[in-house]
């Protein structure tokens, strides 16, 4: 009984001690969390200009003058491409201007195609629309080029030609990149099959509804990409 009763003791004070750990400073909830420390770090800086630009955004979009929001939303951006690029990686100037023309092509991509989707209805005349339509095609060919461009340049940046194909496959921030990359091959095959109705049919505004499918689409890259940038990066220089 004397060796059963010392172990049970052992055993309350370990079971003690674990829920007192669970109470420590690193175990707290997020009401705890030190928001004036965050000053303290570049990417505490960053994230809270972030957080406070979305604000601003928020507010211009909800006051007299929309048109403002413009100026918060690229403050939003320039800081994610500083962020997304610490000062210890290889050339992180690069990698934040990269980054920086990706996310504003691609801002302007989504951004273009939903305003344009939305201003179709209003406009009431199938001519006016196939225009607008055409007019928008154009342009969205060149974002698909710059989109694509940096993110193969930034992707090839921190995965080097030769271990690509491995670690698209070995690791997690390979496979998420891999689902992007075939959610973009959808979202192209959406576009030229909203072009290719755009100038063959005879009602071209039937080019809607492959344009919608890309909106959608386009969605799953942008949370895919958020995804993206929360995985640690295979390989750091």
């Amino acid at each position: 009984m004397g060796r059963r009763g010392e172990l049970g003791r052992v055993r309350r004070r370990a079971g003690a001690r674990l829920r007192r750990g669970h109470r420590e400073p690193g175990a707290r909830g997020l009401g705890d969390i030190d928001v004036g420390g965050l000053y303290d770090t570049r990417d505490g800086k960053l994230a809270l200009l972030e957080v406070n630009a979305f604000l601003a955004a928020a507010l211009c979009a909800a006051s007299g003058r929309p048109g403002t929001q413009v100026w918060p939303l690229t403050a939003v951006m320039v800081a994610e491409a500083l962020r997304a690029h610490p000062t210890t990686e290889y050339s992180p100037l690069i990698g934040s201007g990269l980054t920086l023309v990706h996310l504003v092509c691609a801002s302007v991509w989504v951004g273009g195609l939903v305003h344009v989707l939305r201003t179709l209805p209003l406009w009431g005349r199938a001519e006016a629309g196939a225009v607008l339509l055409g007019r928008y095609a154009r342009v969205a060919a060149v974002l698909l080029v710059a989109v694509t461009a940096t993110g193969v340049w930034s992707s090839l940046r921190r995965m080097p030609p030769e271990t690509v194909l491995d670690q698209l496959t070995d690791t997690a921030y390979g496979r998420v990149l891999l689902a992007k990359v075939i959610l973009m091959a959808g979202v192209a095959v959406l576009a030229l099959w909203a072009r290719v109705r755009l100038a063959r049919e005879e009602d071209p505004l039937t080019a809607c509804v492959p344009a919608r499918a890309e909106v959608y689409a386009l969605g799953a890259v942008v949370a895919v990409s958020g995804l993206l940038t929360a995985l640690p990066v295979p390989i750091r220089w």
